[in-house]
């Protein structure tokens, strides 16, 4: 081997050991993880916990705020699919609106988890991962009609409208109380918007048109907590209030005897759940054992506050 020849095969040689290690190791996979709304506490939770899961699976994540804002959402998934991302484990603002991006998405090949809220008519989604909403709304009734069982006035303050999980809340109380409309009275049903100000600003309305409920179900707990500063400002300290999503504010409120219960759908195992999904098929093609899971929410109330999956974060 001449001069030249040496050099040259060095070079190779130093270039090769410099290149291979990085292009033998599998690149670091990275997911996007989009919730509807920073502004709600329970989403924060929700892409806390993708994070967390994430680390843990050791790969890359891209957040995403939908920002209230479906256009917002579907940007973010575009801009996921030009960055080529591995996986997107999402929760649309409106399952409807965000149906052409996920259609877009998995069309570019990338595997899609959709978490709490279920996106229908799509077809190629990898899985969904959330909780039986419908079940949670009937569990949430039921708790209603087991403190009154001789009957009750009720309000009724129902989630955002083209939420899947405010349609399946919807559709789970009235599974239980259409069919004791006799005992059970739906007196003010309206809208809230998942929103705390709106909660107040609802429940306060249908208090100067209807007068004092005996109990109002709200479709989450930010509306509940509006309900119960609305309620208290009037002195109906007595009128019994429940929630939705077991937050650390009310399970305080829970613990305080300020709210009557809260429906505990484990936001975080949820999250976590969805995103072991993703990575598994991203890593591999595994297929999930299951294209739908489900967890069945359960009502927290003082006696079982221990089951709350955020009792730890209530101070």
């Amino acid at each position: 081997m001449n001069r030249r020849e040496f050099l040259l095969s060095s070079v190779a040689l130093a270039t090769l050991a410099a290149v291979t290690p990085g292009a033998l190791a599998q690149e670091k996979l990275t997911i996007l993880g989009s919730v509807p709304n920073l502004g709600f506490p329970f989403f924060v939770h929700m892409l806390n916990q993708i994070k967390a899961e994430a680390e843990a699976q050791g790969v890359n994540i891209i957040e995403s705020d939908g920002q209230n804002s479906a256009p917002k959402q579907t940007a973010d998934i575009e801009s996921a699919i030009v960055q080529k991302v591995n996986a997107i484990v999402i929760s649309p603002l409106d399952v409807n609106a965000l149906a052409p991006a996920i259609e877009q998405a998995i069309a570019a090949g990338v595997p899609v988890v959709t978490i709490d809220r279920r996106v229908d008519g799509v077809e190629g989604i990898l899985a969904h991962v959330g909780a039986d909403n419908v079940k949670g709304g009937e569990a949430e009734a039921q708790a209603v009609v087991d403190a009154f069982p001789n009957g009750a006035k009720l309000f009724h303050l129902q989630g955002q409208p083209g939420a899947g999980p405010a349609i399946d809340r919807n559709k789970g109380v009235h599974n239980v109380l259409d069919g004791m409309k006799d005992k059970y009275q739906i007196i003010f049903e309206q809208t809230g918007n998942f929103a705390r100000d709106q909660g107040l600003a609802v429940t306060e309305a249908g208090l100067s048109a209807n007068g004092k409920p005996d109990a109002i179900i709200c479709a989450n707990d930010d509306m509940a907590l509006g309900a119960m500063e609305a309620c208290a400002a009037r002195g109906f300290s007595d009128v019994k209030i429940y929630g939705f999503d077991a937050l650390p504010e009310a399970i305080v409120a829970v613990r305080d005897g300020k709210l009557a219960g809260t429906v505990e759908q484990f936001p975080g195992e949820q999250s976590r759940t969805a995103v072991k999904i993703a990575v598994a098929y991203a890593k591999d093609k595994t297929e999930p054992k299951e294209k739908l899971v489900l967890l069945t929410p359960i009502v927290i109330g003082k006696d079982n506050i221990d089951k709350a999956e955020r009792i730890g974060e209530a101070k």
